[in-house]
């Protein structure tokens, strides 16, 4: 794995993640609605991991796997917790369903919460983006604790 696979997966999920800063909609449905009032700060320290990653690999990559896993982690807990067990930690189910009622969705089951289009690729992308970071990290560590044997 190669540093470059890494970036351009952070760079990926900045680019998605900017939608959730701007908003994007196609007629009465959007993909995303304009949350830089409740998002930009998280996407400003994003932001800042992702650029730290890039110059200052040695603490950036840590930096990028805290902050990507510990952003899965809400993510989950704010989406596919209210899938799994159709009650959650943020408001009611109801609430849920009537907030991103909006949203482009995969699938609508009535009763039912089911992440939107956004959300399912944002959480994806994460995945993404922390998997080859940590790939990236055992491969670097392992080269060099190799090279300081050879």
């Amino acid at each position: 794995m190669k540093k470059i696979y890494c970036i351009i997966a952070q760079l990926i999920l900045l680019l998605w993640f900017f939608l959730d800063m701007t908003g994007l909609c196609f007629g009465n449905k959007c993909l995303v609605s304009r949350s830089y009032k409740d998002d930009g700060i998280l996407f400003l320290i994003y932001l800042i991991v992702v650029i730290l990653f890039i110059v200052k690999e040695q603490i950036g990559k840590w930096f990028a796997i805290v902050w990507l896993s510990m952003w899965f982690v809400i993510q989950f807990i704010c989406h596919e917790w209210y899938t799994i067990f159709d009650d959650g930690f943020m408001g009611t189910l109801e609430r849920k369903i009537e907030y991103f009622s909006g949203t482009i969705q995969w699938l609508q089951i009535d009763g039912k919460y089911i992440p939107d289009v956004y959300h399912t690729i944002l959480h994806i992308l994460i995945l993404c983006a922390l998997i080859s970071t940590i790939v990236y990290s055992i491969k670097i560590a392992k080269k060099n604790s190799d090279s300081r044997f050879a």
